[in-house]
């Protein structure tokens, strides 16, 4: 396991460093250190591979605390799992809800750390990026963008939003637009992207989470997260239950 420390107090992530070393006989690990939110961050890789498999993660520290950066871990690609080590016992609740593997308090134990690493490992495996499908001759998007044209394989899109005359095509790594409809991309692509509002289709491997969100434009509601993006987009209420038929499975 790829294990990144995060605590403001240098004793404390010494601590568990010896401690990882003492789990070394039954979980191999390598461990990093972070002192802070910002540099957890800076640590952490939002595209590509998981960059850790498992953050062992105060909560009161300065500047952005533990929750916080645990609810920031969730819109990464792949997110490790979550540990809090803490001297506080009462933010529990707080840390389950974010999905947290386990909830230590400090001073940690060699055998409670031992089940925790467990749990994480657990967590870890089902959460590992499944192989990329593969993609048939011909599902391609041709793009053109700035006097070039490019062919888009189809597997790389996220979703297609329509923005007045255009539509947004959207990947991991960057935004393209094209000319169309989203009618027409629906009808064609339907086995693989989802209507999630009359103004967006989503890939439907890529959905991820179901959540409320509140829109400046269309007020209280429903959006959908997907892999590899951090922006949320904006579920209509009679697709709702669509997205979460997709999500159950």
């Amino acid at each position: 396991m790829n294990i990144l420390i995060v605590d403001d107090e240098a004793l404390a992530r010494s601590r568990l460093r010896t401690l990882l070393g003492d789990c070394q006989d039954t979980v191999r690990s390598t461990v990093a250190e972070a002192a802070n939110t910002t540099d957890a961050l800076a640590q952490l890789t939002p595209t590509g591979g998981r960059a850790f498999d498992l953050l062992l993660l105060d909560i009161h520290m300065p500047g952005q605390d533990g929750l916080c950066l645990a609810h920031a871990v969730q819109a990464l690609a792949y997110p490790p799992a979550v540990v809090f080590v803490t001297a506080h016992a009462d933010h529990a609740v707080s840390a389950f809800e974010l999905d947290a593997a386990d909830y230590l308090t400090k001073p940690v134990r060699r055998e409670r750390l031992l089940q925790a690493l467990t749990k994480a490992q657990r967590v870890t495996r089902k959460a590992a990026p499944a192989p990329a499908p593969s993609v048939p001759e011909g599902d391609t998007l041709l793009i053109q963008d700035r006097g070039r044209t490019e062919r888009l394989p189809l597997a790389e899109v996220l979703y297609f939003k329509a923005e007045l005359k255009y539509v947004t095509v959207r990947t991991t790594t960057r935004s393209y637009i094209m000319d169309g409809s989203l009618s027409e991309l629906e009808a064609k692509f339907a086995p693989r992207y989802l209507r999630i509002h009359r103004n967006a289709l989503v890939a439907r491997r890529a959905v991820r989470a179901l959540e409320k969100h509140y829109d400046p434009e269309e007020g209280e509601g429903w959006a959908v997260r997907l892999q590899g993006l951090t922006e949320l987009l904006m579920v209509s209420r009679r697709q709702v239950a669509a997205v979460r038929e997709e999500l159950a499975g």
